[in-house]
């Protein structure tokens, strides 16, 4: 089935995209695998290249095209390339919209030119060792002491957590306010009483830095206030379906890259003098997959394009995208390694690392579970 989504000038850009990553990207990601951290020269070329706040006004140093189509292609290469710790997602599509739209234009000029060169590298931190999904049991407090915010509290699983140089921070800031008493605080490195603990051990994404964060009584400028005091809930919910459709897209990307590898694999590989691919079982499963692959295709570049054109996406569709996409990325994942046999369980295969690297997938950004909470509530109230 022809795709429709991209124009001339995004397959362009992908062009652009594949080179930087086979230059400054796949040369380096063994070693970056076993650092368990990205070089922080693969954030300055990705600034060089352009990839860095594609939709940021082009007066704060950006690229200037708010088109997500952009961020979409981004997602979809990284994603086949097996290279997701280099984590521009993160930084493009779910922390520079808390940027643009929520920054002062004091906040705009301080942070966003750094943000585009990769000088200045962004996380959010919003999950507690207590706290997930339910935003109503973030305990991380923030307390208004005139000229600051007294800050404490820790955070945990945080992307780019040990790298970042800018990280906003979901606190409480009205303690009796439950979801709807928090804030958001821009902390940026080096403040004091902000520190970083470990670099999480994780099955999957070594490349990716994932940390805990501590804050004991670390004075966060009154400036520092990202948005509306006690207005993180109505800002994240309204950037939420961005950042579920970016994962949405990555998931369908990672499932048609796997696919595409599996159907090259059973065509040469033999079992019982033949080719796997002469079985039927194999075809069956092959052909399940594709068809699987082909159906979340077509949803998901629809949400893409309602999204691109105008900010059709709501976020209902946003978290049937996420669900299924992630989900089909996760069964996929399983079937290919099954296909691949005994070779499949090795790690210096990228089917073995498609496993554990998408398994995060169903979880961050929020559960299927929560995905589908969302949903059925859109339908039974």
């Amino acid at each position: 089935m022809k795709r429709t989504l991209f124009h001339a000038e995004h397959e362009a850009f992908r062009e652009t995209v594949r080179t930087f990553l086979a230059k400054e990207v796949l040369p380096h990601y063994a070693r970056w695998e076993r650092d368990g951290v990205v070089a922080r020269d693969a954030w300055l070329a990705a600034g060089r290249q352009g990839l860095l706040g594609v939709a940021v006004p082009e007066e704060y140093g950006g690229g200037g095209n708010p088109d997500f189509r952009y961020a979409a292609v981004l997602a979809e290469e990284f994603a086949r390339a097996g290279a997701p710790g280099l984590a521009l997602g993160l930084h493009n599509d779910i922390i520079g919209p808390y940027l643009v739209n929520l920054g002062t234009e004091e906040q705009k000029r301080r942070w966003l030119p750094g943000f585009c060169t990769g000088e200045t590298i962004t996380a959010i931190a919003m999950t507690e060792p207590g706290a997930g999904s339910d935003l109503q049991g973030i305990r991380t407090t923030a307390e208004d002491r005139g000229d600051h915010w007294l800050l404490n509290g820790s955070k945990t699983f945080i992307s780019n957590g040990i790298l970042a140089d800018l990280v906003i921070v979901v606190a409480k800031t009205t303690p009796e306010g439950g979801a709807h008493g928090l804030s958001l605080l821009a902390v940026e490195r080096g403040t004091p009483g902000f520190e970083r603990g470990r670099n999480l051990d994780k099955i999957g994404q070594k490349a990716q830095d994932t940390a805990e964060l501590f804050f004991r009584d670390v004075r966060v400028p009154k400036e520092n206030l990202l948005g509306d005091a006690d207005g993180a809930f109505g800002h994240l919910m309204t950037h939420l379906a961005q950042e579920r459709l970016a994962i949405a897209v990555a998931a369908a990307a990672g499932a048609e890259h796997l696919l595409e590898a599996t159907t090259a694999y059973v065509r040469q590989r033999e079992a019982f003098g033949r080719p796997l691919a002469r079985l039927q079982h194999v075809r069956f499963e092959i052909a399940e997959m594709a068809t699987e692959c082909a159906v979340t295709r077509a949803f998901v570049d629809r949400c893409v394009e309602d999204h691109a054109e105008g900010g059709g996406l709501d976020a209902v569709h946003a978290s049937m995208a996420k669900w299924w996409a992630t989900e089909l990325q996760k069964r996929v994942a399983d079937r290919c390694l099954q296909l691949h046999g005994g070779y499949g369980y090795m790690s210096e295969y990228p089917v073995a690392r498609a496993f554990t690297d998408g398994r995060i997938q169903t979880i961050y950004g929020g559960t299927t579970e929560i995905m589908k909470e969302i949903i059925g509530r859109s339908l039974l109230g």
